[in-house]
């Protein structure tokens, strides 16, 4: 019997009957629910409006709104276009199955449950239609407006000039092009198969496709449509193995030496780029196949095709590779990879600018024998620097925080500053506002009246006062010293996290001193007016504050600052830029000026091996202080430049860009993009310019690197015998790596000391020390940035930090001074461990510092020195030095009474001053007592503010200690005579 069919009554329609009245609620409960409708939608609305008018504002306010601007019509059109094919295409597809629908369809329990879904959508289908695609044109849309990056790389490339060695293309094609590309290839596969997969349901829905129904299982419209489309996602696969060609020459895997290997191997060029092709090949006529369904009506082709493709995929794809690299690479992996390793090399040290580093072999030993010729030349060679301002920020918040609302940053800067006609290496911070110190938190305490910080405060990096404390250059409240007059209110820095509201009737705290407190009225011209209701009741929302909104704090010239710290200023305004995780403030012509290293990266460039920042820049610093953490745009990058230096003015919070790398091919692409925000480097005044320096975050970047990539020839770079490692910080216990530290120095072929930043390197696995590592960091000289390595010999063993840190810890002498300098509740605690190059061979300087008793805040009280086997433990950098180089330095290893002894009754250092002749012998145990009492003696001092008092305790102590000490040296019966601490240069401490 044949099979029956009908005709459906109205495919689209459904059918009519009786309809059940449903009670409808009454007009009260109607009208209120639409009111509470509307004020939700309006709430919403406003709400939006709230954010992006608050943003336009702010661009407005610091001068940067084509940032703004430019981005936000760049998100908006491409949420448009890509929203807008997206939901085209679905649509189409979804509005061409349904017109391709069968006219009859077989009668079968599946198309009767089918029917009864057609009916109940049938009145809604257009509203369903234009819900779906909208749905999907948002989500598409919302996706593509995140790739506004890309899209302006893309459109503003600007060539690098460069080549990658497989496919001769320019570098830009890599960093530019290839993403937005990739970004268009998988839209492209998106739309492909959601259009595949709302067709197949229409289809299926009104009959097209059949599962359980007899006859065939798809109409002849339906194959010929869904053939279609799969034609099209196969020629999009054939797009994507032709681009996988290119993205060979940017792809990481693991290998040799290191985890992060970027760019063709043998394996690649002879094994996975022709197989990409062959593959290419296979997706071209696979495609056609499918295409070819139009006419032929019939799936048997296009199957067997994608099968073959799939079957090809795994073994050209993958079977073959790895035969290749089984059978020919691994029995010869050094031949076979060399020539691609050496391409590696070069990439990688070109991208990360370490191509020019010099490389010089250094003895590691002194090349002299003449102490008093070292001696002299010390002072040539560096000045050491034993202010660590990562130690003595507590002593700075101590002495000169004034006021319990002003705070200092955990880790200073250090700064060149010129005194007496000559530069000298300062530390520096700023006396910014601590809201934790405000006397009684509210509202109006926390946002009117506390507002900013005050003043400057500097030391000198070299010297200490007689009691251990800083040597202040720029100190008190209101600041004053040797940096002139300038503008001291801080109404920008690093710990100003908060909103304040500025300039209206309400009076801000400037200061206090004798003559009691200062108010101020802010008179810049920076944030957003308050004036208009509008703004008010904007900022209202977006702050989450009512009281902006009715306040009566706020009134005619009101400005609400936000976005307050260095780095949120220039990474809203510079969105594309990678922010150095120091901000340091300097004082420039008038101002203090935050200054702000900023990078441009990307992961595109060919052959080099990548990096991820927030890794390669942690060191013991960033693990103690999430401000000095860098966090890239993008979480790998295997290019970088400092291309921007920016200032933002801590008054006025007025940020300024700086062309800094001229060459940068990135920078050049984003100044296209966002025309007239970077300024050139011309523009750089000449007392900016004497405050700039190498950045920290690109040196550490640069210095992991130069672990493996120090080496040019492939072969070495194979067998990893010349990998090195940055050391951990033996003074401390983070576990982390030693971080870089400035210092003025001169390296072997330097005439003159400069301004640089220093590092150490040690063998993978082991302690002694390998390599030191500076770069010049000084803008005003002719080889700024230059990397200078000096390689020591893998036949003599140096000692490295933590080595050096053992040696001065075992040491019986020393490590006796140290427990005495612990006594009571005092703690040491070291400073930097400088490494200075000298001779030939390596000197080691560590300021040791004391906190002691009810201060809790570090005072200098000795300085360790170690020199070619000789160490010091002394009060002053001077006389450690006099004594190494003296010849009665202790030797490091093993320990030895040399320089112990009473020669000529005396013992003392070259240029310093004997003791006095009524000193008298004691014991350990009697000095420990003469120390106690001294102590307990400024503890009370300081109760009753008696300076003077204070002060002759500490030298009190100051000598009981010494006396201990050369009790413990000289044995329990009598002390060695040393020289007595002059109390004008001997840093003394408060334990």
């Amino acid at each position: 019997m044949p099979t029956l069919a009908f005709q459906m009554p109205d495919r689209g329609g459904g059918p009519t009957g009786p309809r059940i009245r449903v009670g409808r609620p009454s007009r009260r409960v109607r009208t209120l629910l639409m009111t509470l409708g509307v004020l939700a939608v309006l709430g919403m609305v406003f709400t939006m409006f709230a954010g992006f008018w608050t943003d336009w504002l702010w661009y407005r306010s610091v001068n940067y709104s084509s940032v703004f601007t430019t981005t936000l019509w760049t998100k908006i059109g491409l949420f448009f276009v890509f929203g807008l094919l997206m939901a085209v295409s679905v649509g189409f597809n979804v509005w061409l199955a349904h017109r391709l629908r069968p006219p009859l369809s077989a009668m079968s329990m599946e198309q009767q449950n089918l029917d009864r879904y057609r009916m109940g959508i049938a009145p809604y289908k257009k509203w369903l239609l234009l819900g779906i695609t909208a749905l999907v044109g948002l989500i598409a849309g919302a996706s593509a407006s995140s790739q506004w990056r890309t899209w302006l790389m893309w459109v503003n490339g600007v060539p690098f000039g460069q080549k990658d060695p497989q496919f001769n293309l320019d570098v830009s094609f890599y960093a530019f092009d290839l993403p937005w590309y990739r970004f268009l290839l998988g839209f492209g596969f998106a739309a492909a198969v959601l259009g595949l997969i709302a067709a197949a349901l229409t289809h299926y829905l009104y009959g097209g496709l059949r599962i359980t129904s007899p006859g065939a299982r798809a109409t002849a419209a339906a194959t010929g449509h869904l053939s279609v489309l799969l034609g099209i996602f196969v020629a999009l696969k054939a797009v994507a193995y032709w681009l996988d060609r290119y993205g060979l020459a940017v792809k990481s895997s693991d290998f040799k030496a290191t985890d992060s290997w970027t760019g063709l191997r043998y394996v690649d060029a002879n094994a996975y780029l022709p197989a990409k092709t062959i593959l290419f090949c296979i997706a071209v006529i696979c495609a056609l196949l499918f295409f070819a369904t139009l006419w032929r009506r019939t799936w048997q082709l296009p199957v067997i095709g994608f099968g073959l493709m799939v079957l090809s995929a795994i073994l050209i794809g993958g079977l073959y590779p790895a035969i290749v690299q089984k059978f020919q690479v691994q029995p010869n992996e050094q031949a076979k990879e060399a020539p691609y390793v050496e391409k590696n090399l070069k990439a990688t040290r070109e991208a990360y600018g370490i191509d020019d580093s010099q490389v010089t072999d250094y003895p590691g030993v002194a090349q002299t024998k003449d102490q008093a010729k070292l001696r002299d030349d010390v002072t040539d060679a560096a000045s050491i620097r034993i202010m660590d301002p990562n130690v003595v920020s507590p002593t700075f918040q101590q002495l000169q925080q004034i006021r319990n609302y002003y705070a200092f940053p955990t880790n200073l800067d250090v700064d060149r500053y010129t005194k007496d006609g000559k530069e000298q290496d300062t530390v520096i911070g700023l006396r910014e506002l601590n809201y934790a110190g405000i006397p009684k938190r509210n509202w109006i305490n926390d946002h009117f009246r506390y507002t900013h910080g005050y003043g400057v405060v500097a030391a000198e990096g070299t010297s200490a006062d007689a009691g251990g404390r800083p040597a202040f250059t720029e100190s008190d409240l209101p600041s004053k010293g040797d940096l002139g007059t300038y503008e001291q209110r801080v109404y920008y820095g690093e710990r100003t996290t908060t909103y304040s509201i500025v300039g209206g009737p309400q009076k801000e705290i400037d200061y206090s001193d004798d003559s009691g407190e200062k108010t101020y009225s802010y008179k810049g011209d920076s944030g957003v007016n308050l004036d208009n209701p509008v703004n008010r009741a904007a900022y209202a929302v977006a702050f989450g504050e009512p009281q902006i909104l009715y306040s009566g704090a706020i009134g005619e010239g009101s400005r609400i600052l936000y976005n307050r710290t260095p780095k949120e200023r220039v990474e809203a305004i510079a969105p594309w830029l990678t922010i150095d995780g120091d901000a340091y403030p300097a004082v420039v012509e008038g101002r203090i000026q935050w200054i702000v290293d900023a990078y441009t990266t990307t992961n595109g460039y060919p052959y080099a091996s990548r990096t991820t920042l927030g890794d390669t820049t942690a060191d013991s610093l960033t693990a103690t202080n999430d401000q000095r953490a860098v966090v890239a745009q993008q979480n790998q990058v295997n290019y970088i430049r400092n291309s921007v230096k920016a200032t933002v003015d801590a008054y006025s919070g007025e940020v300024k860009l700086y062309q800094w790398d001229t060459q940068d091919p990135v920078l050049k692409t984003w100044m296209k993009a966002f025309p007239d925000t970077v300024e050139p480097r011309s523009e750089i005044s000449k007392d900016l310019m004497d405050h700039l320096r190498y950045p920290q975050d690109l040196f550490k970047v640069q210095r992991e690197l130069l672990t493996r990539y120090h080496v040019k020839d492939a072969n070495t770079f194979l067998s990893g015998s010349e990998v090195w490692q940055v050391p951990d910080d033996p003074t401390n216990k983070t576990g982390e790596t030693v971080p870089p530290y400035y210092l003025s120095m001169r390296m072997p072929d330097q005439q003159e000391q400069v301004f640089s930043l220093t590092t150490t390197f040690t063998p993978n696995g082991r302690d002694n020390l390998s390599a030191f590592m500076a770069v010049n960091a000084d803008p005003g000289t002719e080889d700024y940035g230059k990397i200078r390595i000096l390689k020591l010999p893998t036949s003599t063993t140096v000692s490295g930090p933590k080595q050096v840190q053992s040696q001065f810890n075992s040491q019986q002498d020393i490590a006796e001074t140290i427990r005495l300098l612990r006594g009571g509740d005092s703690e040491v605690e070291y400073g930097n461990l400088l490494t200075v190059p000298l001779d030939g061979g390596l000197l080691y300087v560590e300021p040791v510092y004391v906190r002691g008793g009810g201060l809790k805040y570090p005072l200098l009280r000795k300085v360790l020195v170690t020199y070619g086997g000789q160490t010091a433990f002394e009060d002053t950098l001077e006389q450690a030095l006099d004594k190494v180089f003296g010849g009665e330095g202790t030797p490091a290893d093993p320990p030895a009474d040399e320089g112990t002894g009473e020669d000529e009754g005396t013992g003392e250092d070259e240029g310093t001053t004997p003791p006095p002749s009524t000193e008298r012998p004691s014991t350990a145990q009697e000095a420990l007592n003469d120390a106690q009492e001294a102590f307990e003696a400024g503890q009370e001092a300081l109760k009753n503010n008696d300076w003077e008092a204070y002060g002759r305790a500490q030298e009190d102590l100051e000598d009981a200690l010494r006396r201990a000490e050369e009790a413990q040296s000289g044995g329990a019966g009598g002390a060695r005579s040393s020289p007595s601490a002059d109390p004008s240069t001997s840093p003394r401490s408060n334990s």
